[in-house]
C-alpha cells in the first residue's frame, strides 16, 4: 500500500484550513472581548501577564533593533563623510577668498596710514564702553525697550549708545543709580541719523515697532538696493560715527526697510559706549564743545570757543581768539546845522589924553 505523505497531510488539513479562514474574524473578536472582560474581572492578573510578555519580548526586540540601529549609524556616517567633503571644499574656497581680502585690507591700511601722515589727520579718540547684562526685556507689541543692571554709579549717562559686537541696539533714555533703560532702534519713538555706506546718502532710521525699521528723509533721487549696509552718521554729536546698524532688506513703493544686524532673540549683554553728546553751556549762547571719553579735554574745539583748562593742570596760556567784528547798527544820519559865521566886533579906538607922556 503506497501512502504519499504530503498529499495525505494536505487532504487532512484542508478542512481545518478552510474553517480557520472562515471563522478567524469571529474568533479574534471573541478573544478581544474575552480579554476585556478578564481585565475588568482580574486586573492584577492581566497586569502580571502584560509585564511578563513585555519582559520576554524586550530582549527579542532589542536584539532585532540592534542591527537596524547599526545600519542606520553606518548610513549616517557615510552621509556625514560626504557632507564633510563638501564643507571642506567650501571652506578651502572661503579661506582663499579671505586671504585675498586680507592682503587687500593690509594694503589699504598702509595707504590709509600714509595719507593720514601726509594730511596730519588727528582722528577721534577711541571710545570706551561698559558692559551690562539685560535684566528685563520689554520686547512687546507696543514698547521696544530693555533694562540693564548698570547706572550712574558706573558712569552711564542719558543719550549714550548701546551696541553689541554685531551692531547698534539703541540709546539710553532713562538712568538710575543702579539701572538704565535702553530704547531699541525698532521702537516707535526711535530716530537715529544714519548713512548709507555705499553712496554716502544721509537718512533717518525711524522705528515703527516692527522688526524692520524704515529709512525716512532720504535725498531725492536716491536709489537703494537690498543688501546695502547702513551705519550711523554721527551727525549732531549724539552717536559715534560708523557704528553698524543693518542692511537694506526691501525697497517697496518708496518704503525702504532695514534689517538690523542685532539678533533680538539671543540678546543677553550690551555695551554702553562712553561717548558724551554735544551740549550747550548754561547761560550762554555759544555751542558746546564735544569732548572725548571722560577725559575732560576737548577733541574738536569750535571756532571762537576757548577750551576750558583742566583744573589743577599747568597749561600754557591760550592765544586770544580774534573777536567777531562789530558791525555798527545803521541809525538815521545826523545832519549838522551850520552855525552863523562869527563877525569880529571892532574894538573902540584909544584916544590919548592930552598932557600925558609915555614913559620910556
Amino acid at each position: 500500500m503506497n501512502f504519499r505523505g504530503p498529499s495525505l497531510i494536505a487532504r487532512v488539513a484542508a478542512p481545518f484550513r478552510g474553517a480557520s479562514q472562515r471563522f478567524a474574524l469571529g474568533f479574534l473578536v471573541l478573544a478581544a472581548f474575552g480579554l476585556m472582560f478578564l481585565g475588568k474581572a482580574d486586573t492584577q492578573f492581566v497586569e502580571r501577564m502584560r509585564t511578563t510578555v513585555t519582559d520576554v519580548a524586550t530582549p527579542i526586540l532589542e536584539a532585532m533593533a540592534e542591527p537596524v540601529a547599526a545600519v542606520n549609524r553606518v548610513v549616517a556616517h557615510l552621509g556625514e563623510l560626504a557632507a564633510l567633503r563638501e564643507e571642506n571644499q567650501r571652506l578651502r574656497e572661503e579661506v582663499s577668498r579671505l586671504r585675498s581680502w586680507h592682503a587687500t585690507a593690509l594694503r589699504l591700511d598702509a595707504e590709509n596710514r600714509s595719507f593720514r601722515d601726509l594730511l596730519n589727520y588727528k582722528g577721534p579718540d577711541r571710545n570706551t564702553f561698559v558692559s551690562a547684562r539685560i535684566v528685563a526685556d520689554g520686547h512687546g507689541p507696543f514698547i521696544k525697550s530693555m533694562l540693564v543692571n548698570i547706572g550712574t554709579r558706573d558712569g552711564i549717562e542719558k543719550g549714550q549708545a548701546a551696541v553689541t559686537q554685531l551692531g547698534l541696539v539703541g540709546r539710553v533714555t532713562e538712568v538710575g543709580e543702579r539701572s538704565a533703560r535702553i530704547l531699541m532702534i525698532t521702537d516707535l519713538n526711535s530716530r537715529i541719523p544714519v548713512l548709507v555706506e555705499e553712496g554716502r546718502a544721509r537718512a533717518i532710521l525711524a522705528g515703527d515697532n516692527s522688526e524692520r525699521p524704515q529709512l525716512v528723509f532720504l535725498p531725492q533721487g536716491t536709489r537703494l538696493q537690498p543688501g546695502q549696509r547702513i551705519i550711523t552718521s554721527g551727525h549732531g554729536g549724539a552717536l559715534p560715527h560708523g557704528v553698524p546698524v543693518g542692511v537694506v532688506s526691501s525697497v517697496d513703493n518708496g518704503v525702504v526697510r532695514v534689517r538690523p544686524f542685532v539678533d533680538w532673540e539671543r540678546l543677553e549683554y550690551v555695551q554702553i559706549i562712553d561717548y558724551e553728546v554735544e551740549q550747550a553751556p548754561a547761560g550762554g549762547s555759544q555751542r558746546g564743545v564735544p569732548v572725548g571719553p571722560r577725559s575732560g579735554i576737548p577733541k574738536r574745539p569750535l571756532p571762537g570757543v576757548v577750551p576750558p583748562a583742566a583744573t589743577g593742570a599747568s597749561a600754557p596760556a591760550a592765544a586770544p581768539q580774534p573777536a567777531a567784528p562789530v558791525v555798527p547798527t545803521q541809525a538815521a544820519p545826523v545832519v549838522a546845522t551850520p552855525a552863523a559865521p562869527a563877525v569880529p566886533t571892532p574894538a573902540a579906538p584909544v584916544v590919548p589924553t592930552p598932557g600925558a607922556r609915555a614913559t620910556p
